[in-house]
């Protein structure tokens, strides 16, 4: 009886907090509980159509949700429309417009686990069900994420199809739009990780955009709307990433989907995930996408968006584009022709997918050099003090049971090498993130320090090798343990 009436008295102090002006009391109780609600089928970026349907079937089987295939993509693969609530306002959230930003369809299985659950949050989900009507169009090109690439089958951006609408997946996005005549819509995308937040050392973690619909950015109330909940979006934000926000340029694109919806009468969000360090497969971002979402669809359940200050919206600092990169060695004294050149150097790390697999290899490459004071990387080294050694290829090519023998630093380091050429084997692509290169038996050693290259070196002091570089990704010799960790990992020793 005792955890009757403690049950009771929660749900009624959880029902009173709903009913508040934003105070985030709702936000941190989903922040708390999301790992119970976390679809743990998906626990990475790469997943594909086949991997999200039997959550699909789970949730439609739920008494509460219905699904209703809209149509199929290019190569045949169904889009579905799942929809939850009976009340008078239609929402349409829809992802992965873009096959390789998966984010918020994670976000989304989890959504779904949640909706269809019932404890303490179901004065929240009464709520949502009584008052809106929600729809939801999960990886709304699936032939673009069996790729993991931006395009659809086609190799046509979905978000440039708006007015032509030559694409099965286009066609089915407006069709959605315009029988739900939905009052909100949800544009949720991710955008490079190389975004910063402003003119600032922060990474726009998560970005905004209330599109604008005209050529003037004339703001109406749907416009309006859509910003006065970007506000309380942004407020919720801040609290958990505080000054990693950002906000998209507001010019007109006539051919995008978010701009086109905005026009048609709904007020439309486009919703980013960007980069967050220590958080390579967006695993926090998923996790602040549901609590974000959730907590905007009860602003929209309760109106709470019409009091958030408009003029508020302009205050979200714009993305500042190509500000980051994955590591960047300060004052690398480089040697050219004799003399010693002060540099900075930065690199950018490229996942290189097998097409259809789910695989994929890392390549990292030089993306510039100089003065690059006003950039950012999300791990830096001062090189100052140190001097560079071009490395070695080990002089022999091996077969990868042989290669598996060799220590990596007495035969390898200590002798110059941080390359050693496979054998007859186009399975190179596997060891990426070995400390050491294992390279095509044909490859050559890339030493010469340039943009668009990915060269291999010692950093010395005192004529002592301290650290060295391969790949773009810095190793500290005085942490034996890790490298020798990595070594017998990424060879399979």
């Amino acid at each position: 009886m005792r955890n009757s009436k403690t049950l009771l008295l929660f749900g009624f102090f959880l029902a009173s907090q709903i009913l508040q002006a934003q105070d985030f009391t709702i936000a941190r109780q989903l922040f708390t509980a999301h790992e119970k609600f976390k679809a743990k089928e998906i626990n990475d970026m790469r997943f594909m159509h086949k991997d999200i349907q039997p959550l699909l079937e789970t949730a439609a089987y739920h008494k509460d949700f219905s699904k209703k295939k809209l149509g199929e993509s290019i190569e045949g693969r169904d889009i579905h429309l799942l929809s939850y609530g009976e009340g008078a306002t239609s929402v349409l959230l829809w992802s992965q417009m873009h096959g390789d930003e998966p984010t918020a369809t994670m976000a989304l299985m989890d959504i779904f686990n949640f909706l269809t659950s019932s404890d303490d949050f179901d004065p929240l989900r009464r709520i949502l069900k009584r008052n809106l009507n929600i729809h939801f169009i999960p990886m709304l090109n699936p032939d673009g994420a069996q790729r993991f690439m931006r395009h659809n089958a086609n190799y046509v951006d979905l978000n440039r199809d708006a007015l032509r609408l030559q694409n099965p997946e286009s066609r089915i996005l407006k069709a959605a739009r315009d029988s739900l005549d939905a009052k909100w819509g949800f544009n949720l995308h991710d955008q490079n990780r190389y975004y910063a937040a402003g003119i600032t050392e922060n990474t726009a973690s998560i970005s905004f955009l209330a599109p604008a619909y005209n050529y003037d950015k004339d703001i109406n109330e749907v416009r309006g709307n859509a910003m006065k909940l970007i506000v309380g979006m942004n407020r919720l934000l801040q609290k958990y990433l505080p000054g990693h926000v950002g906000r998209y340029n507001d010019a007109f694109e006539p051919r995008a989907f978010g701009d086109n919806i905005q026009k048609w009468g709904t007020s439309t969000i486009l919703v980013e995930s960007g980069g967050l360090k220590n958080d390579p497969e967006k695993q926090h971002l998923r996790k602040l996408h549901f609590v974000l979402l959730l907590s905007s669809l009860l602003d929209i359940a309760e109106q709470k968006y019409e009091e958030y200050p408009m003029e508020e919206y302009e205050e979200i600092p714009y993305n500042d584009s190509n500000s980051f990169h994955d590591f960047i060695l300060r004052k690398a004294q480089v040697e050219r022709n004799g003399k010693t050149y002060t540099l900075d150097l930065a690199w950018r790390s490229f996942e290189i997918d097998r097409e259809g697999t789910g695989e994929f290899w890392r390549s990292a490459t030089i993306m510039d050099v100089g003065d690059l004071s006003i950039l950012h990387g999300y791990e830096e080294f001062d090189g100052a003090t140190y001097s560079i050694e071009p490395a070695k290829v080990y002089p022999k090519v091996l077969s990868l049971k042989k290669i598996k023998k060799l220590d990596w630093k007495k035969d390898l380091v200590d002798q110059g090498y941080l390359a050693v050429r496979l054998k007859k084997s186009n399975r190179f692509w596997r060891f990426s993130e070995s400390p050491i290169r294992i390279i095509h038996e044909k490859a050559k050693m890339q030493t010469e320090i340039r943009r668009g290259g990915n060269p291999a070196f010692f950093l010395k002091r005192g004529g002592v090798r301290k650290y060295f570089l391969t790949n773009g990704k810095l190793w500290d010799l005085e942490q034996t343990e890790t490298i020798s960790k990595a070594w017998k990992r990424s060879s399979g020793s």
